[in-house]
């Protein structure tokens, strides 16, 4: 479906093109942008929301500056639709978050106006200020770099680490810090307190006012020298409300709030701010979903709402014709909540994804013991890990890819001092349309390392409850991985009697002849559904669900290798140093001589697809599984003719 963009915004190829428009055409194209963005979204799907909010920031940036010379770095990128129609990607947006197509965020290889690859927040300022830091150095004093934050994002350490650098790097940056309120859910802590009382004081509002009177009256040009602003700066400070302070403490010159939606506004503050020297930040207030009342008016929804229609607002949801089964996170939302209700130590802690995690259920029902910490996920290891040392069970739900942000913490906070966190690692394995800055990768390689750690990964979603409620336990006191991933799981009828399961403890689910398959976690039912296949043709594997990967099940492993000399390992993690990795160094420790093929995400970044795609490209759904057993067997009977 080939979806037509305006007549104005047909005629943008680049923001040259865009620089052509007199200034009174600007509204025009913010709407057809907006119109495109909800044309082709309701379509073909992807993130929402957070793009219509930031249309004329978008525009008027492109209009202003002098990109790709000047840099623009966009945190998280869930916001960058606008800006990739701009810059000459408009036809092919059709293709975004699609298998081959436009990623989802922006990217170094994808476009040159694409000047840092994003995808985890709260990294613009960090890279922006390296960027301006670097202009410096070279002598391109008019080459500016710009940060576009979100509040959200603005909550996570690295943003605050940013700041505090920049405020006494002496270099031309800008801050643009888009307050609306939301990341994915609504905003919590102090931060967002601070910056709705700046929004909302009449005194502060006022007195803005005068100052942006007296700024509107200096000679910004060529004359206005750094000197100039410094004195500008430290004069108005007497002026300024306490409000400001925050960030005036760090040294950043700030100025706002602004209406983030009037373009003319935003095109006369961005040109004058373009001509003041040194550290800066603006202050604008944006609506996520602008233009879209549905998505205004609920934003988390509209966040990435799949395709719908752009008419009435419907959201299309498969449709069956038999019960089906949860999603994993789902499964994890309303089990902890009956952990909680049976073991009063039992509390949830999240970083920023209460909806995406679920763990929203318990937030709703026991507001006291459930916590969205923010954007910050060493925060939320470390204050996990606190809780811990009073007895708590603290259940940790992170992203898989995201606990790479907190990464020191699991080591230094909990694993050293064999303090029992539970960290539930949401979205493992490769996670689909976000692409590589969301797969959840790594975490067997980069937990499988650490002492104290107790790694697990459930093949369905009893296993999870069975998994969860052994975590829990008074017995249990190491620190305990569960692993699942993005999606639905296997069981419609989900809600099972849960048990405790051994640590280190897994399980033989068939036995065979030939050739054994061990399998971690959810790629055990591509093995299932592999075998099933198999029997048509002659071969009987068997099949192994090991459900540790540390500690990994010694005496099943013994019982793998004494009867078979073929094996295959399945997993939905990087074959480098992941479960594999494990099970080759058992078999070498043990003296054990097997064929052992391992089948898991490639040593290579995996781009974007939907998942069953990513599986056929890496090679361990149920097809490449059934075809490794074949190719094995095969490889074995030609060795037999040959001797």
């Amino acid at each position: 479906m080939n979806i037509a963009a305006g007549p104005l915004l047909q005629t943008i190829n680049s923001p040259d093109d865009l620089k052509k428009l007199p200034r009174e055409k600007l509204h025009q194209v913010c709407d057809e942008l907006r119109q495109f963005i909800i044309d082709v979204v309701s379509v073909h799907g992807g993130h929402f929301a957070a793009s219509l909010g930031v249309v004329e920031l978008t525009t008027a940036l492109h209009y202003v500056y002098h990109t790709p010379y000047d840099q623009l770095v966009w945190d998280v990128g869930h916001q960058a639709y606008g800006h990739k129609i701009l810059t000459g990607r408009r036809d092919q947006f059709e293709t975004n978050r699609k298998y081959k197509g436009l990623s989802g965020f922006p990217k170094r290889c994808e476009s040159e106006y694409d000047s840092f690859g994003v995808g985890h927040s709260s990294t613009s300022i960090s890279a922006a200020l390296g960027m301006a830091m670097a202009a410096k150095y070279k002598g391109e004093t008019d080459r500016k770099a710009v940060a576009i934050i979100g509040d959200g994002a603005m909550t996570a350490g690295l943003a605050f680490e940013g700041m505090n650098h920049a405020g006494v790097a002496d270099t031309d940056l800008l801050i643009i810090l888009n307050d609306n309120g939301i990341g994915i859910d609504p905003n919590t802590g102090a931060l967002k307190e601070y910056l709705t009382d700046i929004t909302t004081s009449p005194t502060y509002n006022k007195i803005k006012d005068e100052v942006w009177n007296l700024l509107g009256k200096l000679p910004v040009g060529k004359n206005f020298s750094r000197t100039m602003g410094h004195k500008l700066t430290d004069g108005l400070k007497g002026l300024m409300s306490s409000h400001a302070n925050l960030f005036e403490a760090l040294k950043l010159r700030y100025f706002g709030p602004i209406d983030g939606h009037n373009i003319a506004k935003l095109v006369d503050t961005l040109k004058d701010l373009r001509n003041i020297p040194g550290p800066k930040i603006l202050h604008i207030i944006t609506t996520k979903g602008k233009g879209y009342a549905l998505a205004e008016k609920d934003q988390t929804k509209w966040h990435a709402p799949g395709l719908f229609d752009k008419i009435t607002g419907e959201i299309q949801k498969k449709r069956y014709d038999l019960p089906q089964p949860p999603k994993y996170q789902d499964v994890f939302g309303y089990t902890i909540i009956e952990l909680a209700e049976k073991n009063e130590k039992v509390f949830g802690v999240t970083p920023a994804m209460p909806s995406g995690c679920s763990l929203k259920y318990m937030m709703e029902k026991m507001p006291h013991r459930a916590f969205d910490v923010g954007i910050a996920e060493q925060h939320a290891v470390t204050v996990s890990a606190g809780m811990a040392t009073q007895g708590m069970k603290v259940f940790c739900n992170v992203y898989s890819s995201f606990m790479q942000r907190a990464y020191d913490q699991v080591i230094h906070d909990v694993a050293l001092q064999k303090l029992p966190v539970i960290f539930c690692l949401d979205r493992a394995g490769l996670v689909g349309d976000d692409g590589p800055t969301h797969h959840g990768c790594y975490d067997i390689s980069y937990l499988r390392c650490i002492p104290n750690m107790i790694i697990s990964s459930p093949m369905n979603e009893s296993e999870l409850r069975n998994l969860m409620y052994t975590a829990q336990l008074a017995s249990t006191q190491l620190p305990f991985v569960i692993r699942y991933p993005r999606g639905e799981g296997v069981m419609p009828e989900w809600k099972t009697e849960m048990k405790e399961i051994e640590i280190g403890k897994g399980r033989k689910l068939k036995d065979g002849e030939n050739i054994a398959i061990l399998t971690i976690g959810h790629p055990g039912n591509f093995a299932a559904s592999a075998i099933r296949d198999l029997k048509a043709e002659g071969l009987d594997p068997a099949h192994y669900d090991m459900r540790f990967v540390k500690p990994l099940d010694e005496v099943l492993l013994h019982e793998v290798f004494s009867k078979f000399n073929k094996v295959i390992t399945v997993e939905d993690g990087s074959i480098k140093g992941g479960f594999g990795s494990a099970i080759l160094e058992f078999m070498n420790e043990h003296q054990y001589h097997a064929n052992v093929k391992m089948l898991g995400i490639p040593d290579r970044l995996v781009e974007h697809g939907t998942p069953k795609e990513l599986h056929r490209e890496c090679a361990y759904d149920a097809e490449a599984i059934r075809e490794t057993v074949i190719q094995m067997m095969r490889e074995h009977t030609e060795t037999s003719v040959l001797h």
